[in-house]
């Protein structure tokens, strides 16, 4: 590899070694007759940096990316360290926040939300009299 190419098209040390940036990471909502799904992309991240609240009608989550260490000199850096946060507002009463879960596998996270009793479809019996 021409290492003249490389450095003409990358970045030094120096800028790699930036404050870490916030960014929103790329998420899917999906519905379904029981819960709510929450896809979060996070490549990189480690499920202890990574913090989920929910206050009141508030859902957020967020957390940071390190850097990945590796020894030798950099040629190109783009894998930068971030910090990322995403919010997202639960309508009052439609989610049992009491049984949302999280798990982090191959860089996404996998929130569910299951849906509150009175949120989800049911059949009404008809009776005769």
């Amino acid at each position: 590899m021409d290492n003249a190419a490389v450095s003409n098209n990358s970045r030094t040390a120096n800028q790699a070694n930036e404050q870490a940036r916030t960014v929103l990471p790329p998420v899917d909502v999906l519905e379904n007759k029981d819960e709510l799904l929450v896809l979060v992309e996070l490549p990189g991240v480690k499920k202890d940096d990574v913090a989920i609240h929910v206050d009141k009608e508030q859902l957020t989550i967020e957390g940071k990316r390190s850097t990945a260490s590796a020894s030798g000199s950099a040629l190109v850096t783009e894998y930068r360290a971030l910090n990322f946060r995403r919010q997202f507002v639960i309508t009052p009463g439609s989610v049992d926040v009491d049984k949302i879960t999280a798990d982090l596998q191959n860089g996404v996270l996998r929130l569910t939300l299951p849906k509150a009793a009175r949120m989800k479809p049911r059949t009404i019996a008809v009776t005769s009299g």
